[in-house]
């Protein structure tokens, strides 16, 4: 049967919470960010906390796709603006701040250039980057102001929660810092969004499966999670050119963040889910560079694994996937389950077959039997349950408890905090 996609917040064929539904059911409208530069330095790069930058960074502070910082903000967004409203007319805009660090300077000066984007037609948000270690109280307190007024979303760049790979990695500030500064922009109801990235120099799958684990508890609104890509004129392409590290293949990285998906909160929205250098200035990984094709083989593989955005956080979706893997349309179906939840759902997998009650079972014509109730799990039932079934049929078990009979019988999963049985009939 076709693998039907079950995430709760998808309104198309995604298997993971996207930005472009998030806006979309918040606007009800097209909504596009304009990248900006406002001519900001970053205080790991002018000494106030470190030197060089992240080793990653390039010179242009990760806003290698922002405007010219020589032009004035509101040149720089028209020239964006203007290029997509001949495609969309009616889209609505959302102005991102996003080279170097975006609150490092006098707020006087920040109310100046957030300002005067706010202020033109269509702009319905502003999003800013930058550092946790660079948001004053006095930034913070304007922040909750401006919250009220418009959509207002501040990212942080954390990249990992490893705090060996971020010395490395130069990041300058410690894993303390981010949480509490998290924190403080959550007391004051801001949205937070957190940049993480994949691939960084020695790190195991394991630490990067971590970094979400850790944001998970934090209860962040959205997350960007990047591919390394070795940039020319970086400390990290020099470091990669005198002594290559191994670089993520396009398989290994599309595996970690299925993974990823997998045990992150539904909840939370994916604003970025692969890197996108420019192709004159990328060392590695050459693969990068076909960003579609990476996005296309993230959706492929969450199909053909049958799971999405936080499936691995409850028993319940495992149960929901063996239901709809193995349940045809024109199964007749019993369950000792008669919950609403259940009972919905196995209406939705069923169209010309029934759940049948015990008054009316019949030898050799069941498809399916689903029981949760250790109470009745014995050898005599489930003998009696075979007989039930047709030639294709099967019985699927949910328990808190091992069993060595359905060991020797069927398949065992367990799950969580579940273990799962298949037992066929043949």
């Amino acid at each position: 049967m076709k693998k039907k996609n079950y995430f709760c917040y998808s309104d198309n064929n995604k298997r993971y919470h996207t930005l472009n539904d998030y806006y979309q059911n918040k606007f009800h409208s097209k909504i596009f960010k304009i990248s900006l530069n406002a001519g900001f330095t970053c205080p790991n790069i002018d000494g106030s906390v470190g030197t060089g930058g992240c080793i990653y960074c390039s010179n242009l502070g990760s806003g290698d796709f922002a405007g010219n910082s020589q032009e004035s903000l509101t040149n720089q967004f028209y020239q964006i603006r203007d290029e997509i409203s001949k495609k969309w007319p009616e889209g609505k805009y959302i102005g991102y701040f996003q080279a170097h660090t975006n609150t490092y300077a006098p707020l006087p000066i920040l109310k100046q250039k957030y300002e005067e984007i706010l202020k033109l037609d269509n702009v319905v948000g502003l999003s800013i980057a930058t550092r946790p270690d660079a948001i004053t109280e006095e930034c913070l307190d304007y922040f909750e102001e401006l919250s009220k007024k418009t959509f207002l979303t501040i990212e942080l760049g954390l990249q990992t929660i490893h705090e060996n790979t971020s010395k490395f990695i130069n990041r300058c500030h410690s894993l303390k810092c981010f949480e509490e500064m998290v924190k403080k922009l959550q007391k004051r109801h801001i949205e937070v969004v957190v940049h993480i990235m994949n691939g960084l120099p020695y790190e195991t799958k394991e630490m990067m499966l971590e970094t979400v684990k850790y944001l998970n508890k934090l209860k962040i609104n959205g997350i960007k999670i990047h591919m390394l890509h070795i940039l020319k004129d970086t400390k990290l392409g020099l470091l990669y050119k005198q002594n290559p590290f191994p670089v993520l293949t396009k398989n290994e990285y599309i595996d970690i963040v299925c993974d990823q998906l997998e045990i992150l909160d539904p909840s939370i929205v994916i604003h970025r889910i692969t890197g996108d250098p420019k192709k004159e200035d990328l060392i590695a990984p050459n693969w990068l560079l076909k960003k579609f094709d990476v996005l296309n083989s993230i959706d492929k593989e969450l199909v053909r694994r049958n799971t999405y955005q936080g499936f691995r956080l409850s028993s319940i979706n495992f149960r929901k996937k063996i239901m709809s893997e193995n349940i045809h349309h024109y199964d007749q179906i019993y369950t000792f389950d008669d919950s609403k939840e259940t009972l919905n759902f196995l209406n939705t997998l069923i169209d010309t077959g029934s759940i049948i009650t015990s008054n009316n079972l019949q030898k050799g014509k069941l498809g399916f039997i689903y029981c949760n109730d250790s109470t009745l799990l014995c050898r005599n039932n489930i003998r009696y349950w075979k007989s039930l079934l047709h030639n294709k049929g099967m019985i699927f078990i949910e328990t808190k408890e091992p069993n060595s009979f359905y060991q020797e019988i069927g398949e065992e999963t367990f799950f969580i905090d579940t273990y799962f049985y298949v037992i066929k009939k043949n």
